[in-house]
């Protein structure tokens, strides 16, 4: 044969028989025959070279010679994997992408050739690339590692793996949250100023810039006061601090709003309502109301001496202006002037006799009582007490103060009632004698009873002496006093002299009672 056609796999070991060539010469009908060997130094690959093509030449004894050709095919062996490559890449991917932006572009190859370079790729399901399938949340997935999947249709497929790491960056798409819109807090009475109250916290589910959170205090007022001179925060931490003492007997608690701000653009915020309780301390001694505590005016009450042991004397109140068990009082009788005779209520305050009274009991006792409250430490108030033992009224008068005593104000209404027709019954008493009066004064007789008229003095000169007279004006001194004798056999007076003197004339007047005999 003048040529040769041979095929031979790729990738054949070293000294695999590639092809036999035969030469004739019918000189000699000598026949030769050689093996084309692969020799150890060459390797064959298809994806280099495709074919080879060589000479052969055969040359007898005489010097004459033929040729022919061998060319040697080589095919393909499914011995490469498909190849994944990335041309472009998204990465970090802004999570408020439109959809179908795109993320990644990539292209597969395989160096086989045939079946054996014909690939398919795939991706893991229900991912949103390699363009915006659906909406991204960062806040849900932060980042997304995509396989590539590339496999050639060779016998046997081969099979190649690529990952893409795509980053998705954050915006600012959510407020901080607190854990509750509102939360209670509390703090004791008579703090010192920037005492640590609480502490409030918002978290923000972005990133960076957008998830620093910083806090601050809305304007309110509590009471007559602005809240921002009540309580402050920390505008990092979030925590609370009392800016004055604080009196529970003056504000028993109040209310607070933080709002928590982020640091986007826009920036988003939320707020909580704080609602700050003071918790109250014993610092209010009890207060006696009966007896008054600190009156000038001692307390006295009577008892009359018959009254047998248990018998009411009186009944001891006092207040706390502090609450709970720090307002719960108790009664003790301190000190006595007979400590066997009288005994008080610890709850109620009773005051009862213990005993009945003898006339060797003195008659005035004093009883000090001792009031304390359940705070801690407690704290007290005394008073005194004076009960007089009296024998002067019968009992169902002193039964009937008592009763009075103790519905004191269920007759306060019936007491303003009686005062009101005092009045009224005083006033017609007074119109009555007046009018008495008038009636009396109008029905004497003007002849037996007469005024004289006072006689007119004129004022006094300066060029006449005080206690003189003058004879030629006839001018009296500036006072002058009258007396009148009356005979000793008068039966009764005839007159009656009224005398009246002031700093600048005297006035006088005579009433005639009846007619004098003349002696």
């Amino acid at each position: 044969h003048s040529e040769y056609k041979v095929k031979l796999k790729e990738n054949s070991p070293q000294g695999t028989l590639v092809s036999k060539v035969e030469a004739t010469d019918l000189d000699f009908w000598f026949k030769c025959t050689d093996h084309l060997l692969i020799p150890p130094d060459v390797k064959l690959i298809m994806k280099k070279e495709t074919s080879y093509g060589m000479s052969i030449r055969a040359t007898d004894g005489g010097g004459l010679s033929g040729h022919c050709k061998v060319l040697v095919e080589i095919e393909d062996v499914n011995d490469n994997v498909p190849e994944v490559s990335v041309i472009s890449i998204t990465s970090p991917l802004a999570e408020d992408s439109p959809l179908e932006t795109l993320v990644a572009l990539f292209s597969v190859t395989d160096r086989d050739s045939g079946d054996n370079g014909r690939t398919m790729c795939s991706v893991e399901t229900n991912l949103p690339f390699l363009v915006v399938q659906s909406s991204l949340d960062r806040e849900k997935v932060s980042e997304y590692n995509i396989t590539i999947t590339a496999v050639d249709q060779g016998s046997p497929r081969l099979t190649s793996t690529r990952i893409i790491n795509v980053q998705i960056s954050d915006i600012n798409d959510n407020p901080p949250v607190f854990e509750k819109s509102s939360c209670e807090m509390q703090i004791r009475e008579n703090n010192i100023p920037g005492l640590l109250i609480g502490s409030v916290r918002a978290a923000d589910l972005d990133t960076e810039k957008n998830a620093k959170v910083t806090y601050s205090l809305l304007p309110g007022k509590v009471t007559d006061g602005l809240v921002a001179s009540y309580i402050s925060v920390n505008s990092e931490s979030g925590n609370l601090y009392a800016l004055r003492s604080l009196d529970y007997e003056q504000i028993k608690d109040f209310k607070v709003t933080v709002r928590a701000t982020d640091g986007g653009s826009p920036p988003l915020s939320s707020e909580v309502t704080v609602r700050v309780v003071i918790l109250d301390e014993n610092d209010n001694a009890p207060f006696f109301l009966y007896p008054l505590q600190n009156s000038t005016s001692p307390c006295n009450e009577l008892v009359p001496k018959s009254v047998e042991a248990g018998y009411l004397v009186t009944k001891v109140v006092a207040v706390d202006g502090d609450s709970g068990q720090n307002s719960w009082l108790s009664y003790e009788l301190l000190k006595a002037t007979d400590p066997g005779l009288f005994s008080i209520g610890a709850q109620n305050g009773e005051v009862r006799t213990r005993r009945a009274l003898s006339e060797r009991d003195t008659s005035k006792q004093r009883l000090l009582i001792v009031v304390r409250d359940n705070g801690l430490p407690p704290q007290s108030s005394t008073a005194m007490l004076h009960v007089l033992p009296v024998g002067v009224f019968s009992d169902p008068y002193m039964k009937a103060v008592e009763v009075r005593k103790e519905e004191h104000e269920e007759d306060g209404a019936l007491t303003l009632y009686l005062v009101i027709c005092l009045a009224a019954v005083s006033f017609v008493f007074l119109v009555c004698i007046v009018s008495f009066a008038a009636i009396k004064i109008c029905r004497r007789d003007p002849r037996e009873s007469f005024i004289a008229a006072p006689p007119h003095f004129p004022p006094a000169r300066p060029d006449i002496p005080e206690n003189g007279g003058d004879s030629q004006s006839g001018s009296l001194s500036r006072s002058y006093h009258y007396d009148v004798c009356l005979t000793g056999g008068s039966l009764s007076s005839e007159f009656r002299f009224l005398r009246l003197s002031g700093m600048q004339t005297s006035t006088w007047a005579v009433q005639l009672h009846k007619t004098a005999k003349s002696k």
